[in-house]
């Protein structure tokens, strides 16, 4: 018998408040458990690959990485970070923990003209060692479509494009996002 996964929820920058689909899987099921980053409005990468490691090796069993935005560039430099290891650290022994990862809305940071996201960038394109699934807006402000596909196509993961939902979070009405959470199933189904 496999062993059930802990979801961890990767918000991006400046975090994802009450509202967020991110936040209402976390309060309905406690499998669901976030990453907590020091500072969210000021993201700094190696803090933010430090927290998510760490996060990963306390974990006993399978964990399956929820990521939205800024969150989804995290999991790449994540990932990026483990294959680059010479020995097995725990980043690199990390990611064999890794179940999938649900890449929702990656931010193009190299095109989005934040500073503060700056440290991000430039964003890895290699495959991912998991299974992934990146799904993105047709009309996402932080990520045009041929962008999304060129991330998901780079990192090996499936592209999933629900429409017209704006980055896919609070402001797009998502509320409980039940059909994030069939894509989420068929993931690691």
């Amino acid at each position: 018998m496999t062993a059930q996964p802990t979801y961890l929820v990767l918000p991006g920058y400046e975090g994802s408040g009450p509202e967020h689909w991110q936040s209402r899987w976390e309060s309905a099921d406690p499998a669901f458990r976030r990453v907590e980053q020091a500072d969210w409005d000021h993201p700094e990468l190696s803090a933010w690959v430090e927290r998510l490691d760490r996060a990963v090796a306390a974990e006993p069993g399978p964990v399956v990485l929820v990521a939205h935005s800024l969150g989804c560039i995290l999991v790449a430099h994540w990932a990026a970070a483990a294959a680059a290891a010479v020995s097995a650290t725990a980043t690199g022994a990390g990611v064999a923990k890794v179940a999938g990862a649900l890449l929702v809305a990656p931010a193009d940071i190299e095109r989005a003209g934040v500073t503060a996201l700056d440290g991000f960038c430039p964003v890895p394109l290699q495959p991912l060692p998991f299974p992934a699934v990146v799904v993105a807006s047709t009309d996402d402000p932080w990520c045009a479509p041929d962008r999304s596909r060129h991330f998901a196509d780079a990192w090996g993961a499936r592209l999933v494009v629900p429409g017209a939902y704006g980055h896919l979070n609070t402001a797009s009405g998502l509320g409980d996002w039940p059909d994030g959470r069939k894509v989420l199933a068929d993931l690691t189904g």
